[in-house]
């Protein structure tokens, strides 16, 4: 047992639903230029009460909910946000005391979009090393936060949300080798910063350096893991932009995968976008189980991460959420938090 494998995931949205319209009735912008520009047709906002750790427990609970692992087996939570407010204790600590977890490694990561990517490579690489047999690793972030509404350059992006893996120690490796690396002489074409933090961007920077440096790298992500893009069953790039992820999806040949688009329904969630749209996959049974799939995140920093994955079996049907003795219920954990 030296490999380690995606076994479950999980995700989360709030409940509110920001459309374009709604959007232009308060900034200089309508429908059809933000569907034209970056794809996004609503997103999901999380009310004012609502936490980043709260979201990243529900997202944990639905990827655990969905394993069948005891509580005992989990040793390591990892947790990526870009959005956590208080500094102690951290993220993984807070979703780690809310899901009931004991004895376990808790990290944070914030590399922004790329979070979810580095983070699964960190607990991929302590899962093989022995450090740890089962790990929690959760994208989680609250951009709406962080923005200044009447900034059409950045309101028109942010959604909420959060996405989780869980991943285990297998016979065989499920997760392919991580390709990783930044361009910090770049770093400050994106910010979270100030009092109050507030998100701004240089767009035009950010999207030169996404559609002439990502797929290489997403490429040798490919390359390193033995797996042709033409043989991907889907991709996963961070959702930044669907024009963005379209030009990446034809520059790396992907021919025969199915591209992730959550972003026109759930927004720019940045650590979130790439275990949420993945986990709607899926659930909704488009990707078949142990294919090979690419997930890529790119951005602040401006970072990068990205590996192959073999996708997990697809979501049980819920059979009256019985579980044996053995087993947490974690759905009931949800109510805790909300």
């Amino acid at each position: 047992m030296n490999g380690s494998s995606v076994l479950a995931l999980g995700h989360y949205q709030p409940d509110g639903v920001l459309t374009n319209d709604e959007l232009a009735a308060r900034i200089d912008t309508s429908d059809e230029w933000i569907t034209r520009r970056v794809g996004i047709r609503r997103r999901r906002i999380a009310s004012t009460s609502e936490t980043v750790d709260q979201m990243a427990v529900r997202a944990g609970a639905d990827a655990l909910d969905r394993s069948r692992l005891p509580l005992d087996s989990v040793e390591m939570v990892v947790v990526a946000t870009c959005t956590a407010i208080d500094r102690t204790p951290n993220m993984a600590s807070r979703v780690a005391a809310d899901l009931h977890l004991r004895n376990c490694a808790v990290i944070d990561v914030n590399t922004a979009c790329s979070g979810f990517t580095h983070a699964l490579a960190i607990a991929d690489h302590s899962i093989r090393s022995g450090a740890a047999e089962h790990a929690l690793v959760i994208g989680a972030d609250k951009l709406s936060d962080v923005t200044d509404w009447d900034d059409r350059s950045v309101s028109v992006l942010v959604g909420d949300g959060a996405g989780a893996a869980v991943v285990g120690r297998t016979a065989t490796q499920g997760i392919g080798p991580v390709v990783w690396g930044s361009a910090p002489e770049k770093a400050r074409a994106i910010l979270i910063e100030g009092t109050p933090p507030r998100f701004t961007q240089d767009g035009t920077t950010v999207f030169r350096w996404a559609v002439t440096e990502v797929a290489r790298h997403a490429r040798a992500a490919c390359d390193l893991a033995g797996i042709p893009p033409a043989d991907l069953a889907a991709v996963v790039f961070h959702q930044a932009n669907l024009r963005i992820i379209e030009k990446l999806a034809a520059q790396l040949g992907a021919v025969n995968a199915i591209l992730a688009t959550d972003i026109q329904e759930s927004g720019n969630t940045s650590a979130a976008s790439i275990p949420l749209a993945l986990s709607k996959l899926v659930e909704q049974d488009r990707i078949p189980p142990r294919a090979p799939v690419l997930l890529f995140g790119f951005g602040g920093g401006l970072a990068y991460a990205g590996q192959v994955i073999l996708s997990p079996a697809p979501f049980e049907a819920e059979k009256g959420g019985a579980f044996n003795d053995s087993h947490a219920d974690y759905r009931s954990v949800t109510d805790e938090v909300h």
